[in-house]
């Protein structure tokens, strides 16, 4: 993929900062599934707390490729901290961006950008998984304010954000028209942080429940018009499944440089792994998969810069690029052998048990091929 010379510098300083500064707590804080809160106040002064918010409201705007490049570089070390760094700018700070006044922005981008403090998305229920217009939460309209109840779950950062943007029901009316979007802050009466997740992987990622009990929400924190939470979230999530699949590309580019590492070192019969054709085979093959992945994660970001449509192309990134890494993750322990299923020098195993909620958060795969499919089809289904 070719880069511009501003990409490739970011992409140095990124990769630099990741080594240095994340990589060698990310075996600790998966191992004691603690979350990193050391690692927020090093993030923000490396302005990656703000990638999509404009300076005015604190941020340090980059392009979408140079986005999809710094979730994919913390991810190529920490798959912990990528997802943490994805969804706070992608599902936080994007929609209080995109769809919020100006008071808004300027009350809570600036904690979330210069501040250090996380921002979190609400829209996952327990019978609201995949079929997110099941929204069962309810806001009620009260002489001057509304009254939030309801309950989210799989929620990235919940215990750590100082607010999170939630979906709940304004009416009555059956679908995804009665659905409207709120930003609820953490110490109001009534918001509830609930059971953390024992998760399998992603483990320095803090994953819990929200439960709202008659929260008391001013007018002006309803965040966009009326109606359009949905419409809103839909529009957010295009976004939050690019950085989904940087996030499974870095996953997967970490695990086969462990895989190469081993092969190029790991001696068999006097010689090293790497010069027997079934190794090689496997290396030919992850490499060019990676490298096919990228080309769709950066071509989606290229896309969304470009302000056109690209529904279709995100989701395919995310499709592949999630598939990929699964499939990278275990070909790399199976070059690695007994290396690789166990913790120690090479996080293959880690990378593997992390990389598998690429093909489940922010739309299944079965849903990405859905919206591929609906997208291809209106051509022919259409006329």
């Amino acid at each position: 993929m070719l880069l511009t010379k501003e990409q490739l510098q970011f992409r140095e300083k990124i990769r630099a900062f990741a080594d240095e500064k994340i990589a060698p707590l990310a075996t600790q804080i998966d191992l004691e599934q603690r979350f990193p809160t050391e690692h927020l106040p090093l993030l923000a002064e490396m302005g990656l707390m703000g990638m999509v918010v404009s300076e005015e409201y604190g941020g340090s705007p980059v392009d979408t490729v140079c986005y999809s490049i710094a979730v994919e570089e913390l991810s190529r070390v920490c798959g912990s901290t990528g997802i943490t760094i994805a969804a706070h700018n992608s599902l936080g700070c994007f929609p209080i961006f995109k769809f919020g006044s100006d008071e808004l922005r300027k009350k809570y981008l600036p904690r979330g950008t210069k501040g250090g403090e996380l921002l979190a998305f609400g829209l996952t229920e327990p019978d609201a998984g995949s079929d997110a217009g099941a929204t069962k939460s309810t806001a009620e309209k009260k002489d001057d304010h509304w009254l939030v109840n309801g309950t989210k779950c799989f929620i990235t950062s919940a215990s750590h954000a100082f607010a999170s943007i939630d979906t709940a029901r304004t009416s009555d009316e059956p679908g995804v028209k009665g659905i409207s979007s709120f930003i609820l802050e953490k110490d109001w009466d009534g918001y509830d942080i609930g059971k953390k997740e024992n998760k399998m992987g992603l483990r320095g990622s803090d994953t819990a429940f929200l439960h709202f009990t008659d929260v008391k929400v001013p007018f002006e924190n309803q965040l966009g018009a009326l109606g359009e939470g949905f419409k809103h979230f839909m529009i957010t999530l295009d976004g939050g499944r690019v950085s989904i699949g940087a996030m499974a590309l870095g996953l997967a580019q970490g695990a086969y440089e462990c895989a190469l590492k081993y092969a190029g070192g790991h001696m068999e019969n006097g010689k090293p792994i790497g010069t027997t054709q079934a190794v090689q085979w496997q290396l030919a093959d992850m490499a060019t998969e990676i490298e096919a992945a990228r080309y769709l994660v950066y071509g989606a970001s290229q896309m969304k810069d470009a302000g056109v449509k690209y529904s279709k192309e995100s989701a395919m990134a995310k499709l592949y690029a999630s598939e990929v890494g699964n499939r990278v993750c275990f070909q790399a322990i199976q070059i690695l052998g007994l290396e690789g299923f166990q913790t120690g020098p090479y996080p293959a195993e880690r990378m593997y048990r992390d990389v598998k909620l690429c093909e489940i958060g922010e739309g299944t795969s079965e849903v990405q091929r859905i919206v591929v499919a609906r997208e291809v089809l209106k051509s022919v289904m259409n006329k």
